[in-house]
């Protein structure tokens, strides 16, 4: 398999003559990784998915084949950021961001890694349209499951981690498997104050949306810029008693230190790769950075039930998908034109530290 794919990308570059002369000259110096998780069609011109405004904006303008991978990579020469689509799911972010990493056209050990997709979010911690930097990544998926129907009568739910003895067990924290990451501090924090006073863009379809949310008064605010973690599941829950899980589970894989805002599929996958790239010298996992913006709430507002809304939003699409992918990009944008413009310095030592 391994030798069918490499004789793939060999056959690639041969059919791109440019390509493979930029390729025999040497791996290319990259500085900034935007990882986005899903397009919709084609890269530029029709409805927009994640990577399309960076692809057309920066402009992405140089397309390396990528049969390895599930989508091309594209990169600015010029300014040294790159860009490539994952694939939805854990599985799917992992094995590109792996592949990428083991690429030999490109010199990734400066790079900045910044992912940037829609979510849902948590309304008693922000609105629709609201940005995200995550410090802890928690992973959904992997642990043990009883049916709710057959769970103890003092059990709340019958999902728990592997190798515990139920909810809560306090033992299992003494291991991990990949349930949790954290990233730099220092790093995230400077992420986040360079962009905690970004006035984000608001409009009557956003405020209409978080209108009905009134037990959450915090969801019914305009968009914002704030510090939230995230929990990676490959299942795409919704409601309330999940919401709740979702909490407790931050809470419980970060020493109460986490805070659950984001719910989303991949970013432990990505960040698993990136830690066995780091231990292989070919990336720094100091340089990662997580952004989630808000597409939609992660339960229904009063009056409607999971299912319900669950149906309407899957239907009509999230009522702030446009103004998520639209602030993923205007945030995220900021800290790269930081980043590059002071890229000397930013090369050897990363901001906050």
């Amino acid at each position: 398999m391994i030798k069918s794919a490499l004789l793939s990308l060999l056959c690639a570059l041969l059919a791109f003559p440019a390509l493979a002369e930029t390729a025999a000259s040497g791996p290319i110096p990259v500085k900034v990784v935007v990882v986005t998780m899903f397009e919709t069609g084609a890269d530029s011109g029709d409805e927009a998915g994640e990577f399309q405004r960076w692809y057309e904006r920066v402009p992405l303008d140089t397309r390396f084949p990528a049969p390895h991978m599930h989508h091309d990579i594209h990169m600015n020469l010029e300014s040294g950021v790159l860009g490539i689509v994952t694939g939805m799911g854990t599985a799917n972010a992992a094995a590109s961001v792996m592949a990428l990493g083991l690429d030999p056209r490109f010199d990734l050990s400066k790079a900045y890694w910044l992912v940037a997709g829609i979510s849902g979010f948590d309304p008693a911690d922000a609105s629709l349209g609201s940005v995200a930097w995550a410090e802890w990544l928690v992973d959904g998926d992997l642990a043990h499951e009883i049916d709710t129907r057959e769970i103890p009568e003092d059990w709340e739910h019958g999902y728990f981690p592997l190798f515990s003895q139920g909810p809560g067990d306090p033992e299992r924290r003494n291991y991990n498997l990949g349930e949790v990451f954290r990233l730099d501090t220092g790093l995230v924090n400077w992420a986040y104050d360079l962009t905690k006073g970004m006035q984000l863009p608001d409009h009557e379809t956003l405020a209409a949306a978080r209108k009905p949310y009134v037990d959450y008064p915090v969801g019914q605010q305009p968009p914002k810029v704030i510090k939230g973690d995230q929990l990676a599941a490959m299942t795409f829950w919704h409601g309330k008693l999940l919401n709740d899980w979702a909490n407790e589970w931050v809470k419980y894989w970060t020493d109460g230190e986490g805070e659950f805002v984001s719910s989303a599929m991949e970013d432990t996958g990505t960040y698993q790769s990136l830690t066995y790239l780091h231990e292989a010298g070919k990336v720094d996992k100091q340089r990662v950075l997580v952004l989630r913006t808000a597409s939609n709430f992660t339960l229904p507002p009063p009056g409607k039930t999971a299912a319900e809304y669950l149906r309407e939003e899957q239907h009509d699409s999230y009522a702030g998908l446009d103004a998520a992918l639209e602030n993923a990009y205007l945030v995220g944008m900021k800290v790269i034109e930081t980043l590059l413009a002071d890229w000397d310095k930013h090369a050897v030592t990363p901001p906050g530290q």
